[in-house]
């Protein structure tokens, strides 16, 4: 039997048929939910629910990672050629024969297979979304209201997404590709939660929330921090060096063990390989994690005060709360891969946790302005004669 290539594109049509089918019934439940609703509330119906299934789909992915399910389908998009890992059985199965338990399993398959079909249903949602954007915006346009254009680069995204998930593949679980890989599973709830927020409150006329320039500020560094935090934590998880410490709160035994970071900083270079070929040491999958390790340190402490300065901030009562009980379940769940030596659970529910708190650290942004930005967007809002009287 020949080698499968690794991008089979026979089984493409299939794959974004079937994608559009699953996507049918989040589309139908909008349209039943909102059927006597104006356009603008199906949109914001369908941006909150979009959302809703890429976040899914993101902890979809983790669980597909940390079940070492990413290559159960050695080829891209389908399974060896196929639509479904159905018709792949004679192959799925000659591989799990000669390597029982190796990377292509038929459970792996389905697992696989099963994320590419959500995200390629993720991607039919965005295209939904793209066109009732532009359709809201052309016909009657709300105040407050996202440009479509946001909704356009949401879907140019999806389809980046979908070239590293290819490559993810392809390249053999490249760790660089795969920590890009969750990133931009990251930046999509990014986009599609501004979104969100624009057209709730574009539709309910709820007015963006004033606060100080200092405290946006603050918003903007700790978001900054997640997402650095997020690039660590999926450096370590795609290095597999999550049990290079087995101790909590030192590593090993030792609150300084040995580390080399020249390796660990080695970046573009196979899974378990060194760029020059060589098998990367553990010292250095020490030093990946316990670098993580410690900026979550600063993590924690940054989300705390972050929690303090929002105490004045009656409008973002649930963000605080969210922020505080995220942040527990961070460190519950990370001392749990620790010392329970990474149970699947814990670990799913790790990149879910830090997928929240980017979605609650961006919803806070979009919902916020500085006063001084709400009182130039109010001047312009207003009519001439009244910013004469006003001036």
């Amino acid at each position: 039997m020949g080698e499968q290539p690794l991008y089979d594109l026979a089984p493409l049509l299939e794959l974004m048929a079937l994608g559009a089918v699953i996507a049918l019934a989040p589309l139908l439940w909008v349209w039943r939910r909102n059927r006597g609703a104006g356009s603008a509330r199906r949109l914001q119906a369908l941006g909150l629910l979009t959302l809703f299934l890429t976040f899914d789909l993101v902890m979809f992915g983790a669980f597909t990672r940390l079940t070492d399910s990413g290559l159960g389908c050695p080829d891209w998009p389908g399974c060896y050629g196929n639509a479904s890992p159905l018709g792949a059985s004679h192959e799925i199965a000659m591989a799990e024969a000669a390597m029982p338990t190796g990377p292509v399993t038929l459970s792996k398959a389905w697992v696989e297979m099963i994320h590419r079909y959500l995200a390629t249903m993720v991607g039919v949602l965005i295209i939904a979304l793209t066109v009732l954007a532009w359709r809201e915006h052309r016909q009657t346009p709300l105040r407050g209201a996202r440009h479509p254009a946001w909704a356009t680069f949401t879907l140019f995204w999806v389809l980046v997404q979908g070239a590293f998930g290819a490559l993810t593949v392809t390249m053999k679980l490249f760790p660089a590709i795969v920590t890009l890989h969750l990133l931009g599973g990251l930046f999509l709830l990014v986009l599609l939660c501004v979104q969100a927020v624009g057209h709730q409150q574009a539709v309910l006329q709820q007015p963006a929330t004033a606060i100080s320039r200092p405290l946006r500020a603050g918003l903007w560094a700790v978001l900054a921090l997640l997402f650095a935090q997020v690039a660590l934590g999926g450096w370590v998880s795609t290095n597999y060096a999550v049990l290079a410490c087995s101790t909590f709160p030192d590593c090993n035994g030792s609150w300084w063990p040995e580390m080399n970071f020249a390796q660990a900083a080695d970046i573009w270079r196979p899974l378990g390989l060194l760029s020059d070929g060589t098998t990367i040491s553990f010292a250095a999958l020490t030093a990946i994690h316990y670098i993580h390790r410690l900026a979550a340190y600063a993590v924690i402490a940054a989300v705390l005060l972050l929690v303090y300065a929002l105490r004045k901030q009656p409008a973002l009562a649930s963000q605080r709360k969210w922020l505080l009980g995220l942040i527990a379940l961070q460190f519950a769940t990370g001392l749990s891969n620790v010392v329970l030596d990474w149970p699947l659970l814990a670990a799913v529910l790790h990149t879910g946790g830090a997928a929240a708190l980017v979605t609650v650290m961006t919803w806070a942004l979009a919902a916020t302005r500085t006063r001084s930005a709400l009182a130039l967007q109010e001047d312009h809002n207003a009519p001439h004669g009244a910013r004469s009287i006003a001036a």
